[in-house]
């Protein structure tokens, strides 16, 4: 087992001005801030990782595991051809919201709608990223370009505040083909805040996750079940 610690700053300094761009639209703070870059990490990591490293699995902090992270390695088995991030679908409607404009405009569109048929964004508490293909990938290379990402922010209408996480969902809804999407059981978020705050009609229809659970994640401080 080898252990590889990575310095934060030096690894700000590779991300800043491959992100710098993306950062105005999907951070909580006014402007760019430095700092803001590292919750980009995920987006760009293919550019900034040794080139023999390929696979790596990002997670967050608050994860309780209930069975072994190698079996998320054979997920990577999975992808599609073209897929280069495996990511699963965010259980609550914080898109649904954020692409409140978007949805208006165009009545009949699937974007923050729920599953099975719908496309709710995605959540990045557990992230697969297959760096090599990421690499190779000129479709999602050019979507980190700074007018690209323009381009869709403009079209959805799309101000975030949750990093990568936003970057995946808005790229997800043009072009789904980029991400293999793990089964809920992969990444079963716990939080309900949006139940409380203008969407319990349809809250139920995000949250569900039918399964035995492989990782909870405890997202907004929400207690994880004790075994």
């Amino acid at each position: 087992c080898q252990v590889i610690v990575h310095d934060v700053n030096e690894l700000t300094e590779k991300l800043f001005p491959i992100v710098e761009a993306m950062q105005k639209h999907f951070s909580a703070g006014s402007g760019t801030y430095y700092s803001d870059s590292i919750f980009f990490l995920s987006v760009a990591m293919h550019r900034i990782m040794p080139k023999e490293i390929t696979r790596i699995i990002q997670v967050d902090l608050d994860l309780k595991y209930k069975t072994n992270i190698r079996d998320l390695f054979d997920e990577f088995d999975n992808f599609p051809e073209g897929a280069v991030i495996g990511i699963a679908r965010e259980m609550q409607p914080v898109y649904r919201h954020t692409f409140w404009q978007y949805r208006r405009e165009n009545p009949q569109t699937k974007v923050g709608e729920p599953p099975p048929d719908g496309l709710p964004g995605f959540n990045s508490g557990v992230l697969l990223l297959n760096l090599e293909a990421m690499r190779q990938s000129k479709l999602y290379n050019k979507l980190l370009e700074p007018t690209m990402v323009q381009k869709l922010t403009e079209k959805y209408h799309f101000k975030g505040h949750l990093g990568d996480q936003d970057f995946f969902t808005m790229v997800g809804m043009e072009h789904p083909e980029l991400f293999h999407v793990l089964d809920c059981t992969w990444n079963r978020q716990l939080c309900t805040w949006w139940r409380d705050h203008g969407y319990s009609d349809v809250f139920d229809q995000y949250f569900q996750c039918e399964g035995e659970v492989k990782i909870y994640h405890g997202n907004c401080n929400t207690p994880i079940p004790e075994d």
